[in-house]
């Protein structure tokens, strides 16, 4: 009597991982790796920056005015208390630096997620209805190309106050800046999601859920959305360095957040006033910071985009 060999267990999700072609791509290509090992460092900096930070620059009771344009720990004049110095209003620029990262990629993240959530269900009902609905969210598309973030932003902040007069900027900035950021970028994703779904709506699975009667509704979310999904991904981590820089711009130009909420914008925009004086610092160190986390970011985002394009493997 032969004996049945028992089935083979089956792999778990790590083993599947490790095997995979996308972590065999990350791992072939040095710049990939360096440029994730450089968000990975500006994430945990960012997201644990009530603890590596020295001081709370939100805090009036640890900035004095008597600190203010100290230069760095090893030029001479500078603290060791200081490494990076401090700016115009006696913050630490190295904990100004760590909670203004986190204000920029709270607020750019919020806003791609807000910009995704449009995109996506403006794109899934333009596929799947199509004729003029198709028509009416395309040329709203179009029209909304003609408008950059900034002009948004400004049209947002405008509307708030004339809305809440007695709101103050602190109270606002955070919330225009994301719907400015949601409402600019979302184009990109409903553009991709409906051509997407252009093609899943005539495939035989949609097909076989019409006819058993499933609503339209159902039909986008549970069959249609998880076969279009996939280039949302690579869409969310390129227009998150976009967003992180709309957000710089905007606080740089007065529109973002005010100068007494740190983020890379704000540093950037006070240090550039006392640039020729010769405090090189408060601008240097934020511009640096944002220059490395975009380009760390967008070279991830080209990784990825590869990585998930089965025509490149």
């Amino acid at each position: 009597m032969s004996m049945i060999p028992p089935p083979a267990a089956a792999p778990s999700r790590w083993s599947r991982f490790r095997d995979s072609d996308i972590l065999a791509s990350f791992l072939k290509s040095k710049v990939t790796m360096v440029a994730g090992l450089v968000v990975l460092l500006l994430f945990v900096g960012a997201a644990f920056s009530p603890w590596l930070a020295p001081t709370n620059p939100f805090d009036p009771a640890t900035v004095f005015l008597a600190d203010s344009m100290i230069p760095p720990a090893w030029q001479d004049g500078g603290e060791a208390r200081f490494i990076l110095g401090t700016d115009d209003q006696g913050r630490d620029l190295y904990s100004a630096i760590l909670y203004g990262m986190r204000v920029s990629l709270v607020v750019g993240g919020l806003g791609c997620l807000l910009a995704a959530s449009i995109g996506i269900t403006l794109g899934l009902l333009a596929g799947y209805l199509g004729g003029r609905t198709d028509a009416l969210i395309m040329r709203i598309a179009d029209v909304q190309l003609t408008f950059p973030a900034i002009l948004i932003a400004l049209l947002i902040d405008g509307v708030v106050r004339g809305v809440f007069p007695r709101a103050s900027r602190e109270d606002t900035a955070i919330y225009v800046l994301v719907i400015s950021i949601g409402l600019s970028f979302w184009v990109q994703y409903a553009r991709t999601i409906r051509g997407s779904t252009l093609i899943e709506r005539n495939k035989d699975y949609v097909m076989a859920a019409r006819l058993v009667g499933l609503p339209a509704p159902l039909i986008m979310l549970r069959h249609v959305l998880p076969n279009v999904i996939g280039p949302v991904l690579v869409i969310l981590t390129i227009n998150l360095a976009l967003a992180v820089i709309t957000e710089a711009t905007l606080s740089f130009l007065g529109v973002g957040l005010p100068a007494t909420q740190p983020s890379l914008g704000t540093l950037i925009s006070i240090g550039n006033k006392y640039l020729f004086s010769g405090d090189w610092w408060i601008v240097t160190f934020p511009s640096v910071t944002l220059a490395a986390l975009v380009l760390a970011v967008n070279l991830l985002g080209d990784w990825l985009r590869d990585a998930l394009n089965p025509r490149l493997r």
